[in-house]
């Protein structure tokens, strides 16, 4: 079985098991940096690691709830898992949470699937071979402009008075789960996705592959690009733009200096 055909199958399997958890009732409470967690994202996370470790003993591990081990470090190969990508739309039974699973290889993902279980949507990737929803080919829009543009993002910083230049007019969503947002500028239901807040290697691994082969641009907000199986596994920042409007972006983002 390759890679991708492995994680697919996971991903959707873990689905099923998060739906049911869901609809048991969830337990929830906060971890130590103040974000909730539920009974399912770790139900969820302990099947993941343990059917792909059983099927890929020699691949290292990095999972948003699983302690970091180091060890990760000295594999070539490794997973990189959210098991529930957008835990507070998922403990409010709202639908954009997905679980994103990339397998990362010398820091780039070769291979990745975000799925949503409750939209029925499973984006998946593999390196030099496109990026499919539900087994069909996407690709990412041609807008060209900011003006009249669809943005994943927070409708609030958009209209913060500090900015240089006010954006213009345009269609602004929010979508909980970052995989998810990056997914859907992949498939070209969104022009772009902007957060002006770190966000770690889980939440994005899976969603860059499927992006770039898309022909989407993911970068900080400096236009910097990302690698993965880093020892401090974060971003500062993500951008992530169908190719003629990424410079656009970059333009009105560039100069703001973020705390580290």
């Amino acid at each position: 079985m390759s890679d991708l055909d492995l994680i697919v199958e996971a991903a959707r399997a873990v689905g099923e098991t998060a739906l049911r958890l869901q609809s048991e009732g969830l337990r929830i409470w906060g971890k130590d940096n103040g974000t909730p967690v539920t009974n399912a994202d770790i139900e969820v996370d302990t099947l993941l690691k343990a059917r792909l470790g059983q099927a890929r003993a020699d691949y290292g591990w990095l999972s948003e709830e699983t302690a970091d081990d180091p060890a990760r470090l000295d594999r070539r190969r490794l997973f990189v898992v959210d098991p529930i990508d957008g835990t507070v739309a998922f403990m409010k039974y709202k639908p954009y949470w997905s679980v994103s699973i990339a397998v990362v290889e010398d820091g780039q993902p070769v291979a990745a699937v975000v799925h949503a279980p409750e939209l029925d949507e499973t984006f998946t990737a593999e390196l030099g071979q496109g990026a499919h929803l539900n087994g069909q080919p996407i690709r990412a829009s041609a807008t060209a402009q900011v003006l009249g543009s669809a943005m994943l993002g927070d409708a609030k910083m958009f209209a913060h008075p500090a900015w240089k230049t006010p954006w213009p007019d345009m269609r602004i969503e929010a979508r909980n789960s970052i995989a998810y947002r990056l997914c859907l500028v992949a498939d070209g239901r969104f022009d772009a996705a902007l957060a002006l807040s770190a966000k770690s290697e889980w939440d994005l691994a899976a969603a860059d592959l499927i992006r770039a082969e898309a022909g989407a641009m993911l970068t900080d907000h400096k236009g910097r690009g990302f690698s993965y199986n880093k020892p401090v596994p974060l971003m500062p920042s993500v951008v992530c733009a169908a190719p003629a409007m990424h410079p656009l972006i970059l333009e009105r983002v560039a100069h703001i200096d973020l705390p580290n």
